[in-house]
């Protein structure tokens, strides 16, 4: 089925996901780099921002990587995306960008290709409109959960919070209604019309419930 929310991506469908990244940038994929991300995205203190993000975004990649101009530097941002994540800092977007920079240049990939993936990380830092049609793809995925069956958002709202647990109550209550408040009052959540079909109105659904829950 395409018009449901898709299971993340086993491991066959992983590693194929992986050297299909790799592939149309036309280049092999350097050793050990996929082991050190999936270290990094195993991590303990993630509850949300671990392997099943990944593993849900490559999904929806396989899906929709038709859409994009360069497949390949979509890919590999997505892979990278979260690759550091520390819910104390504010610079995960920018480290993880850096990363992905470098591991394509060591791979002999040309600059202009990793200021592209650089770019493309940093869009997910959700601060900006994205630029670009391959930016606006990599952010309605990384955003895909929003869109998410209710089950799956329920246990992703409970799972932010856990990687927030040193934040108090009050103040975690409020940052986060104005956060999903946000992302509701958004005229148009996803930007490609297949997000915009398989995501927004649950979309809607699921960011109005956590909104009450958070002001009970």
């Amino acid at each position: 089925m395409t018009d449901t929310y898709p299971a993340p991506l086993d491991d066959a469908a992983l590693a194929a996901s992986w050297d299909a990244a790799w592939s149309a940038l036309d280049r092999p994929a350097p050793a050990g780099l996929q082991v050190e991300l999936m270290s990094a995205w195993a991590e303990p203190h993630r509850r949300y921002h671990d392997q099943r993000h990944l593993r849900e975004c490559l999904a929806l990649w396989a899906r929709w990587r038709d859409l994009s101009a360069r497949a390949g530097e979509v890919a590999i941002a997505l892979w990278f995306h979260d690759a550091i994540y520390d819910p104390q800092a504010g610079s995960n977007e920018l480290n993880s960008a850096a990363w992905a920079a470098r591991s394509l240049i060591r791979a002999g990939l040309g600059s202009e290709t990793a200021q592209r993936v650089h770019d493309l990380v940093m869009a997910t830092q959700h601060d900006a409109p994205a630029a670009g049609a391959d930016a606006q793809l990599l952010v309605d995925i990384d955003l895909s959960i929003l869109g998410s069956p209710p089950e799956r958002f329920e246990r992703y709202d409970q799972d932010v919070r856990k990687e927030y647990a040193w934040v108090p109550g009050f103040r975690y209550r409020d940052q986060r209604a104005q956060v999903l408040q946000g992302f509701l009052d958004r005229p148009r959540l996803y930007h490609g019309d297949a997000a915009v079909a398989l995501l927004e109105g649950q979309a809607r659904i699921n960011l109005a419930a956590a909104l009450s829950r958070l002001a009970q």
